[in-house]
């Protein structure tokens, strides 16, 4: 499968780059024009927030690939590899067509970065990220489902964790996800009986000295004078070092209990983009392919790279800067890129990018925004109908235009929905994170999972009984629960340790065909002389 254009990427400068070049050869069907995208939709970024704090219904926010971009072939798949020698790019299509192989004449990145929680121990087993529509059910989904455990159990300690909610970056996507949560939590709690009375806690944790800086420190301060006013904690200059499930670890020793962590930060390069800047042998500027201001790479003309995995030059005002990850600069230079990649198919002379910055908006929840329009500042009501007026205009497709009105004005009207129509699924395999000292399983509770220890080590631990200590590599198994189904000791994490939990059908698999033959323990220690 050749294509003549390939664009890699379906986000928004992906989607109108190949909006631009498909109408540019529309009536020249020699010119086949290719456009891979993980999903095959495009996702309004701004309305996300909206999803996960069930203002908004998931289709409000995406356009499906196929109707936005009519003139081009849509293919979705996970860009694995691109051979540069060949020009062959390698896609995971799902697990009937892997290693599927496309040829490119010219090659448009549009692929944005990537989502890595590795970087603090325990965020990427106990976070959640936020990123994409299904990140936003997901958080949603456990929202409720907090309240309904809260609303479930009787003990305090248990249910305070189960109301408190932490959301981790301080940008736009934290903010804007804060404010939602809580308008969310603060309007569903009047439903359940049992928690209506009890305090919830909602913090915002940002490692730097104001909220969304990108907008400026005046507005930034604003927007968390109304978090603080509605009643959320807002921790400034305070970098997170651990999260476990439990509780979250910041400024190394400050500690907050809670079953609910969601990340906004976590950004990193995309190692396609890295893999392809080692092949050519060129610079990357922090993960981004440098480009020219015609978007395309110094030294290879059928190469061309836009949105978060681009550094484009840009000319603000007179100041020549690289052009910020921002949506509405990746919508414009993906229309200035696709009409660049036709001129130079036509051996026309090229156009630089250019725009003229026009401002950000931020909602921070109960019909406020702050914004920063042309120079000039708003906040309050005034800014939130801006906000709602201005992305409703920018939002694709008129079908979509008129669900988001009919939606907002309902959530003017009806309280939010706060059905959870599918049952919470279980990972077979989840990886987790535990802090030195943490108590992993109680002696006497149900044994829900086996854990295979990756780093650190756990003690198993019962009353007048030598510990038995696991290291790596060693399995926790049926040998530590009764013939009732519960474990026999209490598990403790000795040190900061990461484990593998083996639950679920898989968990039955193991007990009733496979009987894991556990490991010897490394150490036994006699509990009764501590």
């Amino acid at each position: 499968m050749h294509y003549d254009v390939l664009i890699l990427g379906g986000g928004f400068g992906g989607a109108y780059c190949a909006q631009a070049v498909g109408k540019a050869f529309k009536k020249d069907p020699e010119r086949r024009i290719g456009l891979v995208a993980e999903r095959n939709v495009m996702v309004f970024q701004p309305m996300l927030a909206e999803v996960a704090g069930a203002s908004l219904s998931p289709l409000d926010v995406v356009n499906p690939l196929r109707q936005f971009c009519r003139d081009v072939d849509v293919l979705q798949g996970i860009v694995r590899s691109v051979d540069w020698a060949t020009k062959t790019v390698t896609l995971d299509g799902g697990r009937f067509t892997r290693n599927h192989k496309i040829t490119f004449g010219h090659l448009v990145l549009a692929m944005g970065s990537v989502t890595d929680l590795s970087r603090v121990p325990g965020m990427a087993e106990n976070g959640w990220p936020m990123k994409s529509v299904a990140d936003a059910m997901r958080i949603r989904s456990a929202v409720i489902n907090r309240l309904e455990e809260a609303n479930l159990i009787e003990d305090e300690e248990v249910q305070r964790r189960l109301l408190t909610f932490v959301i981790v970056g301080g940008g736009y996507t934290g903010v804007e996800t804060a404010g939602q949560l809580l308008d969310l939590i603060n309007d569903a709690k009047e439903f359940y009986q049992n928690v209506r009375d009890k305090p919830t806690r909602v913090v915002l944790i940002h490692s730097r000295a104001h909220l969304l800086e990108e907008i400026g420190p005046e507005l930034g301060d604003h927007a968390q004078k109304v978090l603080q006013r509605r009643g959320m904690e807002v921790i400034l200059n305070a970098r997170v070092t651990e999260a476990t499930g439990f509780k979250i670890i910041y400024d190394n020793g400050k500690e907050i209990e809670t079953h609910t962590i969601v990340s906004s930060i976590g950004n990193a390069p995309n190692p396609v983009i890295l893999d392809l800047c080692k092949q050519l042998g060129l610079p990357d500027e922090k993960g981004r392919i440098a480009t020219a201001d015609t978007m395309r790479v110094p030294g290879h003309d059928n190469l061309w790279a836009i949105g978060d995995c681009a550094a484009v030059p840009w000319n603000d005002n007179g100041t020549v800067k690289t052009a910020p990850p921002t949506a509405q600069l990746a919508l414009r230079q993906g229309r200035q890129v696709g009409e660049n990649v036709a001129r130079a198919l036509r051996t026309q002379p090229l156009k630089p990018f250019t725009y003229t910055y026009q401002g950000q908006l931020a909602t921070v929840g109960a019909n406020e925004a702050v914004a920063e329009i042309m120079g000039h500042h708003f906040s309050g009501f005034i800014a939130w109908f801006m906000w709602r007026t201005i992305y409703l205009a920018k939002l694709p497709g008129f079908a979509r235009k008129l669900r988001v009105m009919i939606d907002w004005t309902f959530e003017l009207i009806f309280p939010r929905d706060l059905s959870v129509p599918l049952p919470v699924t279980e990972d077979p395999i989840l990886p987790v994170h535990f802090q030195e000292g943490e108590t992993l399983v109680e002696c006497g509770d149900l044994c829900r999972a086996f854990l295979y220890v990756r780093t650190g080590t756990i003690v198993a631990r019962a009353e007048g009984q030598a510990d038995i200590a696991f290291a790596a590599g060693q399995v926790i198994d049926q040998n530590y629960i009764d013939a009732t189904g519960h474990w026999t000791r209490h598990l403790i994490a000795t040190e900061r340790t990461d484990a593998v939990m083996f639950r679920g059908r898989l968990l039955e698999m193991l007990r009733t065909k496979l009987r894991l033959v556990p490991q010897p323990p490394t150490a036994t220690v006699d509990s009764t002389k501590q």
